[in-house]
């Protein structure tokens, strides 16, 4: 009997504990009404206070201690989460991670300018080699063999870029990418000197390698080191960085400067930079927290890089978010590429992410990155005004993409796209009604100009920067390499069609040469509106909650219908 009276007063302290704590979620969905919160979260907690009551408290306990807020109730109520700076480290961070992607762009437009300085090198060294004169059909072919390798080469490097990203990190597998970015920009530098133009070949394949791994692991890093509230505006950093090497490579492409036979192989060599500094600024930089947390089970050195990056102790909130991130991706912890495309929950935000990266290649941009003199010269201008009004589209993306930076997390990702997409098809039907009546009107030289540059400027507004930061966003740690590596597989195989494919359609449409890109428009913006669900200021878990049990967009209208019910519902036993 003596050791029975302890037992039942510690089964009594056990029981008003869980009264407490059943009162106090009671409290929680009755404040749902007034704040409203994810449908599927206050079920959850009407089921664990019904069945509490029955005794059973256990069995149907929430997933956290506290009720996660969805972005809606954040954005009117900002005090309940922390909303984090941007503190000089985490600054640090993204730019060194960034340098990545101005590689990407530096290489994308620098072998627009020296193409007539290309294919004269290419004519004497076949000369010099075999004693005749190469056709013009020829060096072509082997120009746009120079072009659109980089392609295959991003390809690869993207293909490989989850697996990379699991095996050695985000910081990791970017530390080791740098070898391949200097060994492609020697190779480059060397053609010349060496007079043999595989090299340009090879080392615009390995480059293209480099740039294919930047593009799936530099987008990763910086999303899973921003804090919620800057991961938009940090997301567009990754376009910023390709814009600006974009339109360095266009500055010194000009023939003042570099774009000229004794300075093109300088021109290519000059991308060994962005490797050697991210060499040098990178190794400061912690890896991955939510790697380091969730893939490897670090939980100290993911706090460590957490305290560095936010310049604070307080870095609870984040370790909760990403534990309940993990929870939500236990079954999925370790996914590969074929159980990623098999899975029914995780098909949907796949299809969404492949779209988005098509609607970046195929609307026509790279056709205009990587012909755009020679765009503009058959519209009606000058050899050297093409060249500055080329270098004018680098301007104009860098402008436009500082522009997008707040608009990011103010306006939200889906919105941004479609606005991009819908100027894109309008501004494509103008190119093209600039290109049919440019011989009977002399002006109608300058429409097409302004309506290339007016082109640029709605790119750079969404599908520029929105399809790498989407794609990283729509998944949680588990699945998210493979699904980049798919996402940039399929960017790259865009990527490499427009580049090969684009002089033999210009030549067999002529004057209708952007109509197909006008179609494609059409095509994603329906797709856009209709399936894309909006990522601004939710957590990982809230936005793979999205699709648990349908398409994303249709689940987030149905979301909202069910919260009006369960508040409903609950008013209702209130008042009861």
């Amino acid at each position: 009997m003596g050791e029975t009276k302890p037992g039942i007063k510690s089964m009594r302290k056990s029981v008003a504990a869980q009264q407490q704590h059943q009162h106090y979620h009671k409290r929680e969905v009755a404040q749902a009404q007034v704040h409203p919160v994810p449908g599927a979260e206050v079920l959850e907690l009407q089921e664990y206070v019904a069945v509490g009551d029955s005794g059973d408290l256990e069995a149907t306990a929430p997933r956290s201690p506290q009720l996660k807020l969805t972005a809606r109730t954040r954005e009117a109520h900002p005090t309940t989460r922390r909303r984090k700076g941007l503190t000089f480290f985490l600054s640090y961070a993204i730019l060194a991670a960034v340098l990545g992607m101005l590689q990407f762009g530096y290489n994308t437009g620098v072998i627009n300018a020296p193409e007539v300085n290309i294919e004269n090198f290419m004519k004497d060294v076949y000369k010099s080699r075999y004693g005749e004169d190469i056709q013009d059909d020829s060096v072509k072919l082997l120009y746009s063999l120079a072009v659109s390798i980089f392609a295959i080469g991003g390809m690869l490097g993207g293909f490989c870029g989850g697996m990379i990203a699991n095996r050695f990190g985000r910081k990791g597998g970017l530390l080791l990418n740098n070898l391949l970015g200097i060994v492609g920009a020697v190779l480059m530098g060397c053609t010349k000197l060496s007079q043999l133009y595989e090299f340009l070949f090879l080392g615009r394949f390995i480059i293209g390698v480099n740039c294919g791994l930047n593009t799936s692991l530099v987008p990763m890093y910086i999303s899973e080191i921003a804090p919620l509230n800057l991961r938009g505006g940090l997301g567009t950093v990754n376009q910023l960085a390709v814009t600006v090497g974009l339109l360095l490579s266009q500055v010194l492409g000009i023939e003042q400067i570099l774009g000229t036979d004794e300075g093109w192989p300088v021109l290519l060599g000059l991308a060994v930079c962005p490797p050697i500094l991210q060499l040098v600024l990178l190794p400061w930089c912690p890896e991955s927290p939510r790697y380091l947390l969730i893939t490897r089970q670090w939980e100290e050195e993911a706090r460590r890089a957490l305290r560095r990056l936010r310049a604070s102790n307080q870095v609870e909130e984040d370790i909760e978010e990403m534990r309940a991130e993990e929870r939500a991706q236990q079954a999925e912890a370790t996914i590969s590429m074929m159980e990623l495309i098999c899975s029914p929950t995780l098909r949907s935000p796949l299809i969404i992410g492949v779209v988005m990266q098509l609607s970046q290649q195929l609307s026509g941009i790279n056709a205009v990155f990587y012909y755009s003199t020679l765009l503009f010269i058959s519209s009606g201008l000058t050899e050297e005004s093409a060249k500055f009004a080329t270098i004018g589209i680098g301007a104009i993306m860098v402008g436009m993409t500082l522009v997008s930076i707040p608009l990011m997390d103010r306006t939200g990702r889906r919105t941004l796209h479609l606005y991009g997409l819908g100027g894109m098809f309008i501004f494509s039907i103008f190119i093209t009604i600039s290109f049919l009546i440019k011989e009977m009107i002399d002006w109608m030289s300058y429409l097409s100009v302004v309506s290339v540059l007016s082109f640029v400027v709605f790119f750079a507004v969404g599908p520029g920067s929105i399809p790498w930061m989407i794609t990283a966003e729509l998944f949680s740690q588990g699945p998210r390499p493979a699904a980049m590596s798919i996402a940039v597989l399929i960017n790259w195989m865009a990527n490499f069609l427009v580049g090969i494919g684009f002089p033999t359609m210009k030549n067999s449409l002529e004057n209708y040469t952007f109509l197909p890109f006008s179609a494609f428009l059409a095509v994603f913006w329906i797709f856009t509106y209709k399936k894309v669900p909006e990522t601004k200021n939710k957590t990982f878990e809230e936005i793979l909650a999205l699709f648990r049990h349908g398409n994303g967009r249709s689940m987030e209208e149905t979301s909202v219908s069910k919260e009006t019910d369960v508040s409903g519902m609950v008013e209702s036993d209130q008042k009861l």
